[in-house]
């Protein structure tokens, strides 16, 4: 009985020292903050100043391929879009990345164990637009990769609050998707004028968020499924949204911004599917080194296109 007790305390003892070893790497606080600008039509992000972005990639004749962006919200837990899901697909996740056609030190590619969308998902009224990757096997934080936080259930982003969006999507209407992550101010636009008949109208839910519609700067700059990072008030940033849809009449089209899954709308089916509560302290475990360069590659992904909206060329590592 003793020897159990003494088990037991070990035990407690090696737990506690590795939640203060994690506490180095907390959410949404980045190793090298990013440099923030208003730079009109976004530019690149610097290296890992994004350290939660990732590249949700698929397999295909032997290769791998860019589809999604996504944002690591724990050791062992991705958030991206429904739409970027399909269950027919052998999908890994690419952490720690700046530049997706190079090699580069502190990156990690793991494959994804199970693959969750949202039971609510509709892709024709592109409803419930969420989904989550669970890691084969737990990644180690450190100063590339590190997990973004979690808003509060219910939380309302103020009109105007100043949010990026980051990913590696196009970088103008009908150009070239960009080698090196990117990243742009997106204001957000509050419920009451998205939903105006001459802007989204009701297509807009209480469970979305929208940022832009300025004409000028939108979610051209960042892959479906990529994250609205939004600052709180401690310094740390929160991933408010995940890139869903936005306009075919073009990328900067005025009175349509960018059209994000609201994420503390579904903080509770977060928690649930995770079986825990991802916020402040995940654990850190081990991570397998990424062994391919990417290669570029011609496969038409990633925005989804509810009403024509141009997709992102995607690569392949």
């Amino acid at each position: 009985m003793a020897q159990t007790d003494i088990s037991e305390t070990g035990k407690m003892k090696f737990v506690v020292l590795a939640l203060l070893v994690v506490g180095a790497y907390g959410c949404g606080l980045p190793t090298f903050p990013p440099i923030l600008r208003r730079v009109v039509g976004g530019e690149d992000a610097r290296p890992h100043s994004w350290p939660w972005q990732i590249s949700l990639q698929y397999s295909k004749n032997g290769g791998w391929y860019h589809t999604c962006g996504g944002t690591l919200i724990s050791n062992e837990w991705v958030l991206t879009a429904a739409h970027c899901i399909n269950s027919l697909n052998t999908y890994r996740v690419v952490l720690g990345k700046h530049n997706l056609v190079e090699e580069e030190g502190g990156s990690v590619a793991i494959g994804a164990s199970k693959l969750v969308v949202h039971e609510k998902w509709s892709s024709l009224f592109i409803r419930n637009d969420i989904a989550l990757v669970k890691l084969e096997t737990p990644v180690t934080f450190s100063d590339t990769i590190t997990p973004a936080c979690l808003p509060d259930a219910g939380f309302i982003l103020p009109n105007e609050a100043p949010c990026y969006v980051t990913g590696w999507g196009r970088i103008y209407t009908g150009g070239p998707i960009a080698d090196i992550l990117q990243q742009a101010l997106l204001p957000v636009v509050d419920h009451a004028t998205c939903t105006k008949p001459d802007w989204w109208g009701s297509q807009v839910k209480d469970t979305m968020v929208c940022a832009g519609g300025d004409g000028v700067v939108s979610g051209c700059n960042g892959d479906s499924g990529g994250p609205l990072n939004c600052r709180s008030d401690d310094g740390s940033w929160a991933v408010h949204g995940i890139v869903s849809f936005g306009s075919g009449l073009s990328c900067n089209y005025p009175k349509k911004p960018t059209v994000f899954t609201q994420v503390s709308s579904y903080i509770e089916w977060i928690d649930t599917v995770s079986t825990t509560r991802l916020r402040r302290l995940p654990l850190r475990a081990v991570a397998a080194e990424a062994g391919k360069t990417a290669k570029k590659d011609r496969q038409r992904t990633t925005m989804h296109p509810p009403i024509g909206c141009p997709t992102a060329v995607s690569k392949h590592v």
